[in-house]
Order: C-alpha cells, then sequence, then structure tokens
C-alpha cells in the first residue's frame, strides 16, 4: 500500500507542529516547551495515558486498541532536542533562539510521531497497545538511558521498540535499514602527559610534552592499522591537543588530548580502550614523562534485532516498494540503551537533497511526513493486527 490517506490529510496540520518546533528548539533535557505541547497534544487526541517527567523531561502516551486480548505491547520512540550549532539556512521558520537548531531533524521525527498518534488514537484498528515514546537529550547526554533507568519499559510492559531517523542524501519517503550493528558505540577520551617544563631555547633541561603528545596522536592511528581486524570498524580521531602555556618560548609542563572512539562491537570497544592505554603509557615512558587515561563509554552499539528488522523492512516495502539495505554508520544513536533493553528496530526515511544532518543549513523535509507517519502506523497495525 502507499501511504495512508489519513496522513496526507494532515500532512498541512503536522507540518505546522514540526516548524514550530523547528522555530523553538530546546537542548538536552532543557525541552521543557517541546514536552509541554507533546503531553497536550496526546491528550487532546484522547490517548488512554500521558505521563510526563519520565528521564527528566520525557513524555510517554498510551493508546489501547479497539481489542487487547493480544496483550501485546509495542512501544514508539522520537527524540526531541536540537543541537548547539547556529542555524544558516535563512528560513522565514528559523530558529529564534542563538545557537540552537534543530539540525538533525528531530522535530521532523518528534511531529511525525504525533501524526501517528493522533491517527492511532482516532481509528484504534489494532489489537494490542501501544506506548508513544517522546525523548530528551538524545545528543549526546543519553535520554535514552534515563528514560529506561526510570522504568521506561517494565512500567508500560513493553515487548519489542522501534525508532525512526531521517537520512539526507535517499529519496524523500524512501527507507532503508540493516540487521544487527548499525550505529557505532561512541566513546570518549582525556589524556594528560606531564613531563618536565621549561625554556623553548634549553629543549635539553626539559621532557618536552608536545613531542611526546604529537608522538602519541600519530602512534593511535596504528590501533585501526595494526591492532584492528581489517573487516571489523574502529575510529580513533583526536580532536583537541591543549598546552599549559600560551608562550612561543617556553616548553609546556602538561599537554591535554581529547577525543573519540568509534566502534561496531564490543571486542573491538575493549581493544581500542586497552590499546590507547597502553600506546600513551609507552610513548610518555619513552620521553621521559607519564600519561593519565581517562575513558569514558558513552553510547553502546545499536543493534537492530533481526526478525524486528526484517518485519519493519516488510513494512516499509509496502509503503515506498522497496527498502534498501542501510550503510554502517559510525556516528552514535541512544536508541541503543532502548535497544539493549528489548528488542526492535531502527529505520533511516530518506530526507532528499539536502544538506546533511548537524550542518547549519540542514533542514527537515515536510515530504517525507506522510511516509514516516505510515510506517509508524502500520508497524502497530501490522504487527498487532485486529481480528
Amino acid at each position: 500500500m502507499p501511504v495512508k490517506n489519513r496522513f496526507a490529510e494532515l500532512q498541512d496540520e503536522i507540518t505546522v507542529w514540526r516548524r514550530d518546533l523547528h522555530e523553538n528548539p530546546e537542548i538536552l533535557y532543557d525541552t521543557h516547551r517541546t514536552s509541554a505541547i507533546v503531553a497536550d497534544k496526546l491528550k487532546e487526541f484522547g490517548c488512554d495515558e500521558v505521563v510526563t517527567g519520565i528521564g527528566q523531561t520525557g513524555v510517554v502516551g498510551v493508546i489501547k486498541g479497539k481489542e487487547t486480548g493480544s496483550g501485546k505491547v509495542i512501544g514508539l520512540r522520537a527524540d526531541m532536542d536540537a543541537l548547539p550549532i547556529h542555524e544558516q539556512t535563512g528560513l522565514d521558520y528559523a530558529s529564534k533562539t542563538p545557537n540552537a537548531m534543530h539540525a538533525c531533524g528531530h522535530d521532523g521525527h518528534t511531529a511525525m510521531l504525533l501524526g501517528a498518534a493522533k491517527y492511532l488514537s482516532e481509528t484504534r484498528n489494532f489489537d494490542g497497545t501501544v506506548v508513544v515514546i517522546f525523548q530528551p537529550a538524545e545528543e549526546g547526554g543519553a535520554g535514552g538511558k534515563a528514560m529506561c533507568d526510570d522504568g521506561l519499559m517494565d512500567r508500560w510492559g513493553i515487548q519489542e521498540v522501534y525508532g525512526m531517523h531521517n537520512w539526507p542524501g535517499h529519496p524523500v519517503g524512501s527507507f532503508s535499514i540493516r540487521p544487527g550493528a548499525f550505529f557505532a558505540a561512541t566513546d570518549v577520551f582525556e589524556i594528560e602527559f606531564e613531563g618536565v617544563g621549561g625554556h623553548a631555547a634549553k629543549p635539553h633541561e626539559t621532557v618536552d610534552t608536545t613531542v611526546m603528545a604529537s608522538q602519541a596522536v600519530l602512534s593511535l592511528q596504528t590501533i585501526a592499522s595494526r591492532n584492528a581486524d581489517p573487516v571489523d570498524q574502529v575510529v580513533v580521531s583526536v580532536t583537541s591537543f591543549e598546552t599549559s602555556s600560551k608562550a612561543f618560548n617556553v616548553i609546556p609542563q602538561r599537554v591535554m588530548l581529547k577525543g573519540t572512539v568509534r566502534t561496531m562491537s564490543p571486542e573491538m570497544r575493549d581493544l581500542a580502550e586497552k590499546r590507547i592505554g597502553e600506546i600513551c603509557n609507552g610513548v610518555a615512558a619513552t620521553f621521559g614523562g607519564t600519561a593519565k587515561l581517562d575513558y569514558h563509554r558513552n553510547y553502546p552499539v545499536m543493534m537492530n534485532a533481526e526478525e524486528q528488522t526484517d518485519f519493519a523492512a516488510d513494512v516499509a516495502r509496502s509503503i515506498s516498494g522497496s527498502c534498501d539495505e542501510a550503510p554502517l554508520v559510525m556516528g552514535g544513536e541512544d536508541f541503543a540503551f532502548m535497544l539493549e533493553e528489548r528488542p526492535g528496530a531502527y529505520i533511516l526515511v530518506g530526507n532528499g537533497d539536502t544538506a546533511m544532518v548537524h550542518h547549519p543549513e540542514y533542514n527537515f523535509n515536510d515530504e517525507a511526513i506522510p511516509a514516516g507517519c505510515s510506517w509508524w502506523a502500520e508497524v502497530v497495525e501490522k504487527r498487532m493486527p485486529a481480528a
């Protein structure tokens, strides 16, 4: 089937919601206005239960089908937060908040799930219960984990959970997905090198931390080139190099490196952390200094369950006629925390020829709304068909 006619009728209304959210972005857990709008709309739609404050500012809506004898409960999740980016689109509805922007399309995700919730509340043509989940702080704040830690899955008895993200560069309304590892684990590290500072004209009296740290930056690249299995993915990127001195003629006492590690398996994640410590300690010892590693594990690998992925792809094909195999993505996605608690699947919907996400000229494509809403609704109606 193509997109549902009801979503073609609702597209203009959903677009208005989306553009209002775009104009008023909120970052991390500070989604108070957005959360209030979502909760008010869910109540207006007639959801059986609406709960706020899950995972600080998350919102949950419960919609029961015409029948509930199956006992099935499916969760549908959208993210609500924006990014600390200054918008450069020039749109009439561009962000009114300096240095805050919906540069990843979470405004579109929220609007599409609201559209699906409106339709499902109207029709209730399914046997079971739908839990619509609106999550804060996806962009680095682990809002998905916060909602799970607040008992999201157990409180509402969620058995499966599904998520969606727009994807620039793919035709509007097309879909792509892959089973297993999909989005990378995203870890961060800080390494402090300490030596002996001194006058730049007398390097022999110092233990030069700039040379030490520079050697470490280069050596860390051997994790990918010489330690990792070539068919397993790992990215080690040093993104900041700071010294304790700002002078031209001083060799600094300390240098701080910061960076990120992206991996697609628990084994590679363990290996990367181990080798970073070994390499930096070894380099520091070679030059007569010391290294201190602070390694923090952020989002885990996002793993799509095979059965739910096959089902999600079938639903996508019923809407758009096809569903491509998605590429591996080395970016992170905190829907991974929900997929660690329950089986489910995460799918990409095409955003057309737009700027890439996290770019100041990016904008969610409102033409993707009918396809995205239809996918949400079909997941429910096909996974929990009414008699």
